[in-house]
């Protein structure tokens, strides 16, 4: 009895060495290469405790990348390491880097904008670019166009499991990051004025980057019909008058509704249906949305 309570004792202190490693990528996962990565991770430590973010990101879709870092990342504790793996870019001259958050949380992951968003709400304490001569998965010198398992994961996992400290994944960059352009939220003129991030896939719900501090200030009561113009850069997609609602259910089935989602950004909505679709409505920086009441 004793050698296996020392036994459960050796797993639950392995176990409780680690930082959890969380896994983002665009590959989706009905090849090997999520797989693949997972088996580079464990091939560092066995030990290790690997979750999926997503690996449903758009392919090549960098934004939307940084939206899910931003809307995960700060529920996850101190010390966790998120490898983001978006990359248009790979084989080209931009650089591989890890963020150090103010809050402690790692990044790993091409420095082509993936952390705008993450950086913003958690902060940057340092950025380090990876040395890929020393933090490279064994025999992968050749490959140029699978850095995520190559690089990214097994430097993630280096990291995660303490093989290697901060300092040994390169030579820092300061506080240095390329960061996607944006449109920031804003009210003016008695209007609000956001973009369109990111769309509720599952549902096709419209989420903003308008937040509950901004819309307030519209000064909106429940029930109250809004104004809401939907723009392509100039062109007009979506006008019409839409009740502010508490959640879904406060409005007929089919119907539009306006409501706070759950990261307390102002959303748009059909109950039980699909607003994205009904009304051809994408995402991404060329996507503005204006709210007015009546």
């Amino acid at each position: 009895m004793k050698f296996f309570s020392y036994l459960m004792l050796f797993f639950t202190v392995s176990l409780l060495a680690q930082n959890a490693l969380v896994l983002q990528t665009d590959f989706g996962t009905q090849d090997g290469a999520v797989a693949a990565m997972k088996g580079v991770a464990f091939g560092v430590d066995r030990t290790l405790p690997i979750f999926d973010l997503t690996h449903d990101i758009t392919a090549f879709e960098i934004w939307e990348a940084a939206y899910r870092l931003w809307q995960t990342a700060p529920y996850w504790p101190a010390g966790t390491v998120f490898v983001s793996v978006v990359d248009p870019g790979v084989g080209t001259e931009r650089k591989s880097i890890v963020l150090l958050t103010k809050t402690g949380h790692y990044i790993v992951t091409p420095d082509n904008g993936t952390v705008t968003l993450v950086s913003e709400v958690l902060g940057i304490q340092e950025v380090r670019e990876i040395d890929e001569k020393a933090n490279r998965l064994p025999g992968s010198e050749t490959s140029h166009t699978f850095h995520g398992r190559d690089i990214y994961v097994y430097t993630g996992a280096r990291l995660a499991s303490g093989k290697i400290s901060w300092s040994e994944v390169g030579p820092s960059l300061g506080q240095s990051i390329y960061k996607i352009p944006y449109t920031k939220a804003e009210y003016r003129e008695k209007a609000l004025y956001g973009t369109i991030p990111v769309l509720d896939s599952a549902y096709g719900n419209i989420w903003t980057n308008i937040p509950l501090s901004v819309f307030e200030k519209l000064e909106a009561r429940h029930g109250e019909l809004l104004e809401i113009s939907i723009y392509q850069k100039d062109k007009i997609i979506y006008q019409g008058k839409i009740p502010y609602a508490r959640s879904f259910g406060d409005v007929p089935v089919g119907q539009p509704l306006l409501y706070l989602n759950s990261l307390w950004q102002v959303a748009i909505a059909l109950n039980m249906d699909n607003f994205a679709k009904r009304h051809h409505i994408h995402c991404g920086s060329e996507w503005h949305i204006q709210i007015r009441k009546q």
